[in-house]
């Protein structure tokens, strides 16, 4: 899940105003994050305890009721660009579903309804129709075992009524420049079913415990590229310049899951066995889609060997959008996602976003897709086996540190969103439906499938999905139709487990002690529980494990298990352990605080097996500043894990680095962040000795992140070296690369470079925009009263441009200011050419007051109150 950009700007305010520097770290948005452990004690008991009673039982969000079952839809759709609209025809073929009924409800939200009509008579059928439910009085009686054939002839006037913070709008088709008024903008259309949006363009039942077979003919423009569902059965070109093609889906899915896509798009071809894959791409983006959609063939071959069932649909296509109102979606065969994807592959190098997202919405084919969960009160189904799946591809890949490492960002994002709203994860008593799309649904139920996989073990956990998929493909599900597979395979009784991580709220809040009693040679580990919350169970059960580091070297595990709230755990040792961990392998859903010294923590950084338990230890020596805190990062220096390597190189105190050490990393470590930190340490070193090596790794390393970090630094060794390199570099600029280039012309005061500034307005984006957009305002404000203009007009045109991203307009507009106060300065300072300073000014004002008159975001507008501003900096 993304957070949309406007988001920040409150925060960018600040953030602009800070000086360039060319020696600041590069670094990849880094997931990692401390969170501080909140410890609760019990109350105490009174006498009486007051019982609160309420008035009338919580809202109960049960599964859509079924009166008729949705066997096929099958749409003709065209647009009106011009107006926003869809034009369909929709023949929908249904049964009663068990009783006899003469009335059919369709979900249908903001059409214009046509006529509606038998398919085999042409007989027109009574309705009514409040604008999103629509009711038809149909010919007779159906009985369970009649078909129902019905017609209906319609325009959608697509909008939104709401959002949330997963998917911000639920508009249901986009059109994206439908008028192309923004000439740098694709004009697009694209779909967002999820929850129950798709009824805003096609007319259906429109829940998640419906699904049914489909055919889509879609008229477009000859030059689209289209994608659907299923295999694209025909192309056929009409009169007038359209085309039709026709898709076709011969499985059943759910209503939610149909999709649309159209627009000017490379599509790349790849396969699996004989399942044809398409990548769809901005084309010029064509050569990188492959990377865009890292390792797509090897996943399907991972995913269905783990679960040893076959990825059981035609094809799988993948498709970027612009504008998009979530992270991604996994509509079958054909996932959408949104445009931060689009990156070129050397900015993706050892970024593993891409890898992560595209193993999510993969993973959704066989949980979510083919077996779909009957109630969004029940949407870990989808998106816990999702996040889940992340994981799995990040071992599998990776390696299991990489998967563990992933895992801490996963419990750390639960723990925080558990303070403010903690609910159960089969969450029945939810008020919104979108308010299911959480961290509970995603990062805890992932986690809870990790515990289910450590506690049954790998070879009963995975045979119990593939019982699950086998038993209940095409069909609907809740939590128990889960518990109830793997009890078959495992012979076990689970409900104690699902009781406790799926129906109830919370987690084990654990304050552990540990001590050592000379006297009987015995490890003593106190450990209490100490949640304590209206409605989470204040004693959860769950196995516990103690690995005991010896001094001589031996390493001993002890199992046991909790069912107390206060547990005491004794185990002999003939002397005093060099360390005790708790849940070695963290698989434990649970807080934890620990009574553990600065030693205990420095033999944990050197010998705990897992990452999470490695790291720990080092960011707690550096948060006491242990007297060996450089001993301890030099050491971590040759950790296996990369993540550790580049913690440990943000905290190395330049005189006490190891310089041929930092030399091989910058040059030879296998993941990129690393290299690039280790480059930027050779900069601060100012030795000059390290120059001819920079830039070396500016010629050879194919990491865009490594090439700006060494460039940056070889900029504080030798700034006419860097210049130079930063001239052959200027066709490869973009993200941090743009960031460095820019910086280091803006510090060469070379006016001439304005032109690589004017050149490259349009691929600074997003937060690179910002010390971009900085750059040229600095330079420009060096240069003369006609090129101070003509950077205005850069920048005026950039914050009017409404495909700019929010946070590009703004900092555009920041620089427009600028120019006006540089103007007035210059006004005040000059006599003679006053009059010439304040009339140039008052055409920059009249570009501020359109930009502001024509701003339609609220965050902005409110923002650009204070604008104009003389007095700004």
């Amino acid at each position: 899940m993304n957070i949309p950009s406007r988001l920040l700007l409150p925060l960018l305010a600040g953030v602009f105003l800070l000086s360039c520097n060319p020696s600041k770290k590069l670094s990849a948005p880094d997931e990692f994050r401390i969170l501080d452990t909140m410890l609760v004690t019990a109350p105490a008991l009174q006498d009486e305890p007051v019982v609160s009673v309420p008035d009338a039982l919580p809202d109960y969000q049960a599964a859509a009721s079924r009166s008729f079952d949705l066997l096929h839809t099958r749409l003709e759709i065209s647009f009106n660009w011009e107006e926003e609209t869809v034009n369909g025809n929709a023949l929908l073929i249904l049964k009663p579903y068990f009783y006899p009924s003469d009335k059919l409800v369709l979900d249908a939200k903001g059409f214009y309804i046509k006529d509606i009509k038998l398919d085999a008579t042409g007989q027109d059928l009574f309705y009514a129709y409040d604008d999103s439910l629509l009711q038809i009085m149909l010919d007779k009686t159906y009985q369970a075992n009649d078909t129902l054939r019905i017609r209906i002839n319609y325009t959608a006037h697509p909008s939104e009524s709401g959002g949330s913070l997963a998917i911000t709008s639920d508009k249901g088709l986009f059109f994206i420049n439908p008028r192309g008024e923004e000439p740098t903008k694709p004009r697009q259309v694209w779909t967002q079913g999820e929850t129950e949006s798709n009824s805003r363009w096609f007319p259906t039942i429109d829940k998640p415990n419906e699904r049914c077979t489909q055919e889509l003919f879609l008229t477009v423009e000859d030059h689209f590229k289209t994608l659907s569902n299923g295999v694209l059965v025909s192309s056929k070109k009409n009169a007038g310049g359209t085309r039709t093609d026709y898709w076709k889906m011969e499985q059943p899915h759910a209503p939610y899951l149909f999709m649309i896509a159209v627009g000017d798009y490379a599509v790349v071809e790849d396969t699996w066995k004989n399942v044809p894959l398409q990548y769809y791409v901005e084309p010029e983006f064509e050569k990188d889609a492959k990377a865009i959609f890292p390792y797509t063939p090897e996943m399907l071959e991972f995913f269905s060997n783990v679960l040893n069932y076959p990825y059981p649909w035609p094809k799988f296509a993948q498709v970027v959008v612009r504008d998009y109102v979530s992270g991604a979606m996994e509509n079958t065969t054909a996932v959408v996602f949104g445009e931060f994807m689009q990156l070129k592959a050397r900015e993706l190098v050892d970024v593993l976003d891409n890898e992560k997202i595209v193993a999510h919405e993969m993973f959704h084919q066989w949980f979510g897709d083919l077996v779909t969960i009957e109630s969004w009160a029940n949407l870990t189904l989808n998106e816990g086996f999702a996040n889940f799946s992340e994981c799995l591809w990040l071992e599998h890949k990776h390696g299991k540190e990489e998967a563990d490492h992933h895992l801490q960002a996963e419990l750390e994002g639960y723990v925080y969103s558990s303070k403010g709203d903690a609910h159960p994860l089969i969450h029945y008593r939810y008020s919104d439906r979108e308010s299911m799309f959480d961290q509970h649904s995603y990062n805890k139920g992932g986690l809870t499938l990790h515990m289910l996989r450590r506690f049954l073990g790998d070879k009963a956990f995975f045979a119990g999905l593939n019982y699950y998929l086998t038993q209940n493909a095409y069909t609907a599900v809740e939590a128990h139709d889960l518990r109830l597979a793997m009890e078959e395979v495992s012979g076990l009784d689970l409900n104690w487990f699902f009781d406790q991580w799926f129906f109830q709220e919370g987690h084990p809040i654990l304050d552990i002690r540990y001590s050592y009693d000379e006297s009987a040679e015995m490890v003593v580990v106190e450990l209490e529980q100490t949640q304590v919350s209206e409605g989470m169970p204040p004693i959860f059960e769950f196995p516990a494990t103690f690995q005991i580091f010896l001094p001589d070297g031996t390493v001993r595990e002890e199992k046991s298990w909790v069912r107390e709230r206060l547990r005491e755990f004794r185990f002999h040792a003939a002397q005093k352990p060099l360390l005790v961990l708790f849940d070695p392998q963290r698989v434990l859903l649970c807080e934890r605080s620990e009574n553990k010294t600065s030693a205990d923590f420095w033999h944990q950084h050197r010998l705990a097996p897992n990452v999470r338990d490695r790291m720990e230890a080092l960011q707690k020596l550096v948060e006491i500043d242990h007297p060996k805190l450089q001993e301890a990062v030099t050491h971590s220096l040759d950790d296996s894990f990369w993540a550790i390597r580049l913690f440990a190189l943000d905290n190395m105190e330049l005189d006490a680095a190891p310089m041929p050490k930092l030399g091989r990393l910058a040059a030879q470590d296998p993941h990129a962040e690393v290299r690039a930190a280790s480059c930027f340490l050779l900069g601060q070193s100012k030795d000059v000795r390290y120059q001819a090596e920079l830039e070396k790794i500016i010629d050879t390393d194919y990491a865009i992140l490594v090439v700006a970090s060494a460039l940056d630094a070889l900029y504080a060794l030798s700034p006419a070296s860097a210049l130079k390199k930063a001239g052959e570099l200027e066709p490869e600029a973009e993200g941090f690369l743009l960031d460095v280039i820019a910086e280091i012309y803006l510090n060469s005061q070379d006016i001439s470079k304005l032109g690589f500034f004017q050149n490259q307005m349009e691929t600074a984006e997003e937060y690179h925009s910002i010390s971009y957009l900085m750059g040229f305002l600095q330079l420009a404000k060096l240069g003369d009263l006609t090129q101070l203009l003509h950077a205005g007009d850069q920048f005026f045109k950039t914050a009017s441009r409404k495909e700019s991203s929010a946070m590009k307009r703004y900092a555009a507009m920041r620089s427009l200011n600028e120019i006006h106060a540089e103007l007035v300065k210059r006004s005040e300072e000059s006599k003679e050419s006053r009059e010439k300073f304040l009339s140039a000014d008052k055409a920059v004002l009249e570009q501020i007051e359109s930009v502001k008159a024509g701003e339609s975001d609220p965050e902005l507008k409110g923002i650009y109150r204070n604008f104009p501003d003389p007095k700004a900096k």
